[in-house]
């Protein structure tokens, strides 16, 4: 039944940005917005009541604080996506018959929605769909909110054949508030909230089809996935898709296999081999790891991959994770595949005897994890199975914790830079799966919003994303096509300490407890490196480059002199290769284009008679003749430096 409100009645409304408005009882937010004015009024989406996210057509019953959300909120974006999924669902219901709803998301920079065809959809017909979606837009809808009782739910989408959708409302709590959202003949089970009418929309593109399982496990029905995103400009869609098309090129599957750095073969589903081009890669960056981390105070470490089951169950990861591990017997023991490091540097601790005087202890490792993803998350290098984790646990005084966690993020904001990247960060809170009491979650919590407040650093909350054992801040990397990916990670735990009964001697003479800090910079080192092909698009920089130089001498009476100009660089650890194969120079030149190989060093007559190489650059192209002395101290140097001394022409 609706309310009857009192149109005398008034109460007070802050609109964030705008001041205070005095609107009668029961105006709704849609309403209000209209009486403002203004282009943040015309470009609203929905909107924040007192924290919560609400429909426009949401009236208001008491005195609030308003905040608009846009399209340039990512919750404003995911509105806008997850209406345009709606829309996609009522065009395929409209175009073929018994097909049945899945579920239909807003994802990062788009959304989909997941169907039950009788017969599979072909891309084809995607154009087609297209078409019907601008149908529903043009008949600018309203999308108006229903609720219903959990009797009314189950009965009408039983009615309709509907039996994901009744799946979802068996699911749901028994005191949750079940609504549904229709526009014209079309209704969806959905929480909301959504744009005002359909015809909010503008610019929307279907993009391409996938396999996905109902509700992601591999023993439940195939359904068809069809991906999609949304703008509310044309420009906006254009600049989107040409990202697209550039992010197809520097994939990372497509340029491990023209640059011979990886694969994957069906002998080890989701397990990489690294080829020699790429053991370049990853051994550089173990490098400069092992480098920076040496400076910052750290002492590395190695841990077993296979422990028994009672450690896993000591550290919570048997109750936890346990759906994620692989296991294996030893003279009839359980043991398990370590998913993480952290167990095993626990034990090097315990194995010793600490007092105050000792901490922090920076323990480091480089530790091949093992974890089981479903075949269907598989992704390249970005998802896999086995990855080395470049972890580190810090054990320290409580009174530690600010300066410790401050050196990590210097260390990491190091990191990043050498590699070009930017980044933000988020704060990760207690997950609904963990455990430890509230105190020590809340005191952990507190810690590590203290030290991200008293440096300065803008970070947003992500709620329940923590880990099992502690709360974490994360970093989320930026690349060239303006993509986010979490990579590093500090994660603050009090649990660990406490479940293996770590100690320190403190000042008193006493036992104590220790604070301990897991924290990694790459994350992966698979994963990091997949990132780095497609920031760089392959062209790696001079430091990372698998061969840093190739020597291409003009005719075969140069062999010789080109030998003696790899066998000099080699001799100074610069990567150089020789291609004295019959070909035209100007193939050979465009092959190493094509492999990305960052100097072409070309020997011809002149250049012997005078000790010189006739340098061409990929980026810049032909540099002229340097004296090969000069050329390799010039290498030397630039590689020594990553890249950060920059060479003059």
């Amino acid at each position: 039944m609706e309310k009857n409100f009192d149109i005398d009645e008034k109460i007070k409304v802050q609109l964030a940005g705008r001041g205070r408005f005095e609107v009668p009882l029961g105006t709704t937010i849609a309403a209000l917005l209209e009486q403002a004015g203004g282009q943040t009024a015309r470009e609203a989406i929905a909107a924040r009541l007192d924290g919560k996210v609400v429909d426009l057509c949401t009236p208001l019953q008491e005195d609030v604080a308003l905040e608009v959300l846009t399209f340039d909120d990512s919750k404003g974006a995911d509105i806008y996506r997850h209406t345009a999924s709606h829309v996609l669902a009522q065009a395929v219901k409209r175009l073929y018959g018994n097909v049945r709803l899945g579920i239909g998301p807003a994802i990062e920079d788009g959304f989909y929605y997941d169907f039950h065809f009788d017969e599979p959809l072909s891309p084809e017909e995607l154009a087609k769909i297209e078409a019907e979606i601008e149908k529903i837009i043009k008949e600018d809808l309203p999308l108006e909110r229903e609720e219903l009782s959990r009797a009314e739910a189950l009965r009408f989408f039983r009615e309709n054949g509907e039996t994901y959708k009744v799946e979802l409302v068996e699911d749901l709590p028994t005191d949750a508030v079940i609504s549904c959202y229709r526009q014209g003949d079309f209704v969806d089970l959905c929480a909301g909230p959504h744009l005002a009418s359909t015809g909010q929309l503008k610019s929307v593109k279907l993009l391409n089809l996938a396999g996905a399982y109902w509700r992601g496990d591999e023993n439940r029905p195939m359904l068809q996935r069809i991906y999609g995103t949304a703008f509310p400009r044309k420009k906006m869609l254009d600049e989107y898709l040409l990202r697209l098309e550039e992010a197809k090129k520097r994939d990372h599957r497509k340029l491990g296999r023209e640059l011979d750095l990886f694969s994957f073969h069906e002998e080890g589903p989701g397990f990489p081999f690294f080829h020699p081009r790429g053991m370049i890669i990853r051994r550089e960056l173990e490098r400069f790891w092992r480098e920076e981390h040496q400076r910052a105070g750290y002492l590395e470490i190695q841990t077993p991959v296979i422990l028994n089951r009672q450690l896993w169950e000591q550290s919570g990861h048997w109750d936890h994770y346990q759906e994620n591990m692989y296991f294996t017997k030893i003279d009839e023991g359980d043991y398990a595949v370590k998913p993480m490091n952290c167990p095993g540097a626990m034990l090097v601790y315990k194995s010793g005897m600490y007092s105050y005087r000792d901490l922090p202890l920076r323990l480091a490792e480089m530790g091949l994890v093992h974890r089981h993803e479903k075949s269907g998350t598989l992704h390249g290098l970005m998802r896999v199975r086995s990855f080395t984790q470049d972890d580190a646990h810090i054990f320290m005084l409580p009174e530690q914790i600010e300066e410790e966690v401050a050196g990590v993020m210097q260390l990491v904001d190091k990191f990043y830079r050498v590699f070009g990247f930017t980044y933000h960060v988020e704060l990760s809170t207690r997950p609904e799966k963990s455990m430890g009491s509230d105190e020590m979650w809340e005191r952990a919590t507190a810690a590590l919003h203290a030290v991200l407040r008293n440096k300065g650093i803008p970070f947003k909350i992500n709620e329940g994303d923590g880990s099992f054992y502690g709360p974490k801040i994360d970093f989320h990397l930026r690349d060239v096509l303006g993509r986010t990916w979490q990579c590093g990670t500090i994660q603050l735990d009090f649990q660990m300490p406490e479940k293996f009964n770590l100690v320190y001697i403190g000042a008193d003479g006493q036992k104590h407890r220790p604070v301990m800090i897991h924290r990694v910079i790459y994350g992966s080192l698979e994963r990091f490196i997949a990132q780095l092909i497609e920031h760089y698009g392959g062209v790696f920089p001079l430091w990372l480059a698998p061969v840093q130089a190739v020597v291409i001498p003009i005719t075969e009476r140069q062999h010789r002199y080109a030998r003696e100009v790899q066998a000099c660089l080699q001799r100074d650890g610069i990567r150089v290769s020789l291609d004295d194969r019959s070909e035209k120079m100007g193939y050979k030149i465009r092959e190493a284009q094509l492999l990305k190989i960052p100097y072409m060093l070309v020997t011809g007559e002149k250049e012997e008679s005078s000790g010189s190489v006739a340098v061409r650059r990929r980026e810049t192209g032909d540099m002229g003749p340097v004296a090969l002395d000069v050329f390799r101290e010039k290498l030397k140097a630039r590689i020594a430096t990553r890249g950060e001394e920059e060479e003059s022409n």
